[in-house]
């Protein structure tokens, strides 16, 4: 069954330069000043994917606001719908009403989006419903095994469909409900295994208690987890490697959506690597999101993060830089999918950096690794990739095409390339829909 939101497949972007910018990495131009724009960025999908699983597997509706639209939330919705919820959008928001049993047969499209292949098969069994799922072929190659095995370790009764085993195909046989209990679950290759047990775990009997093999790559990813299920109600419980969520009623009548900070990395990238200032609206002082890190890596590099309140009284993070980057080392392991971006902007960096901890990126959209180290290198970079990241050497850079191979955030590494170096023609930049489909417009008006 492939997936009913292909991909859609556009003309190269030419990546906009910054204005009164000079020179590529290794010249000698001078950058100061070229930046001074406000950038909004949508809804954070780690978030809004989440909060659709929690508000389907509660007891009432839940309006979820100011949530992300966009390929990826929308093929949620798709299948949370396909498993008996209801969605019903309004002028405040996504009101999901909860999944229902159901019966016979349904099919789940999972495009190429990692959330709704890992959420979604624990609330299939769930129900009574025999379910389909499949997606785009990248789908087909992204780990998913250790989360399979861990719900028929748990009760489900889940087939392989004639593919690779422990991948899309597979179908998810519904017999009313899993009866939960203890499990061991190797999350190395993506937290989001352990955070899709965690999910459902209210709705078993028994809830689930996991316990963890192998390391867990971005932490914050499962803090944000288990700071959602409190929210809708639950009581999870996380003792070294071992986490607890025992059964609970959901509930929650208003959840609201904060922006997306792993999407406002490239904002962020901007006045560094251009100089001047950008300002994100709407920035939380508090939160989970891994992208929060941003700023302390702001300051690293020699610029400056600063909250601000906005004229209508929010807060908006104000980013400014000068435009020289020193070489770094850095641990991206709790932040892996800022890597990209980062690695872009570490190419205009006054010496060699490192990027480690990142091995898990070689089983993303793509394997990130591979692809970053490939397509730098055809641009004259010095990059070349590690078993666990990337080591970035001063080269200068030259105008050709940055092939993106279905990435949205390798979309916004070319963006940030072209900052410096005119001539970065961006393939299939439409690909970027999958977290910002706007992303592209709000490029341009902040570059102006």
């Amino acid at each position: 069954m492939p997936s009913d939101d292909p991909v859609p497949t556009t003309s190269p972007w030419t990546a906009p330069t910054a204005p009164h910018a000079q020179g590529t990495a290794g010249g000698d131009g001078t950058l100061g000043g070229a930046l001074d724009a406000t950038v909004r960025v949508p809804g954070s999908k780690s978030i809004t994917n989440r909060a659709y699983v929690l508000a389907a597997l509660s007891t009432g509706p839940t309006l979820v606001r100011e949530p992300l639209d966009s390929r990826d939330a929308r093929l949620m919705l798709g299948a949370l719908t396909a498993l008996g919820a209801t969605a019903e959008h309004t002028p405040d928001g996504v009101r999901i009403s909860p999944l229902t049993p159901g019966s016979g047969e349904t099919d789940v499209a999972l495009g190429n989006a990692g959330t709704v292949a890992r959420f979604t098969p624990a609330p299939a069994a769930l129900g009574n419903r025999t379910v389909h799922f499949d997606g785009d072929a990248a789908i087909r190659h992204r780990p998913l095994s250790p989360l399979l095995d861990a719900l028929r370790d748990l009760g489900a009764d889940v087939a392989d469909e004639g593919g690779r085993p422990g991948a899309p195909p597979f179908t998810v046989h519904g017999h009313g409900g899993l009866t939960g209990g203890e499990v061991d679950l190797d999350s190395s290759a993506s937290s989001q295994f352990l955070s899709a047990l965690l999910l459902a775990a209210p709705a078993f009997e028994r809830g689930v208690t996991v316990r963890l093999v192998g390391t867990v790559p971005s932490e914050p990813h499962i803090a944000m987890t288990l700071d959602m299920l409190r929210r809708f109600g639950a009581a999870p419980e996380r003792h070294g490697r071992e986490v607890h969520v025992p059964p609970a009623t959901l509930t929650l009548a208003d959840y609201t959506v904060e922006p997306d900070l792993s999407t406002a990395a490239p904002f962020v990238a901007a006045p560094l690597v251009a100089g001047g200032t950008v300002r994100i609206a709407g920035w939380p002082r508090e939160t989970t999101q891994p992208g929060d890190w941003l700023r302390s890596l702001v300051a690293e590099l020699g610029g400056e993060a600063v909250f601000e309140r906005a004229p209508d009284g929010s807060d908006l993070l104000r980013v400014t830089g000068s435009g020289h980057l020193p070489g770094r080392e850095l641990d991206l392991h709790e932040v892996g999918e800022l890597t990209p971006v980062i690695a872009a902007m570490l190419c205009f960096a006054d010496g060699p950096s490192r990027i480690s901890g990142v091995a898990h990126l070689r089983g993303h959209e793509t394997d990130r690794l591979t692809a970053l180290a490939t397509e730098l290198t055809a641009l004259g970079g010095d990059v070349t990739d590690t078993a666990d990241g990337l080591v970035i050497r001063p080269a200068p850079l030259r105008a050709g095409t940055f092939h993106t191979y279905d990435d949205h955030r390798l979309v916004m590494a070319g963006a940030v390339l072209g900052l410096r170096v005119r001539g970065i023609e961006v393939e299939n930049p439409a690909t970027v829909g999958k977290t910002f489909p706007g992303f592209v417009d709000a490029w341009h008006a902040v570059l102006g």
